[in-house]
């Protein structure tokens, strides 16, 4: 794929580093640790089976909810060009 000035193979690494960068802000996001027995958000109980599935689980299944919609990403300008950066 001709990318103008680029060398060849430079839009696959962009991709490429794209995609690694979502995989590690996905793993990022992945409760670890030792979980609690009740939301730390509203307080209730979190089931057994929940804890069992997600043993880092800090949160009850519609507390958690609302935190994976409120997950806003920042992205990484990798292009490089003048018009790119004064956006």
């Amino acid at each position: 794929m001709a990318g103008g000035w680029t060398r060849d193979g430079a839009v696959q690494d962009q991709i490429d580093d794209t995609v690694k960068d979502a995989v590690l802000a996905a793993r990022a996001r992945l409760a670890n640790g030792e979980g609690e027995t009740h939301c730390v958000e509203c307080g209730d109980e979190i089931p057994e089976a929940r804890r069992r599935a997600l043993p880092g689980a800090r949160t009850c299944v519609p507390c958690q909810q609302d935190r994976d919609g409120r997950i806003v990403t920042a992205g990484f300008n990798r292009r490089g060009s003048k018009d790119s950066q004064l956006r």
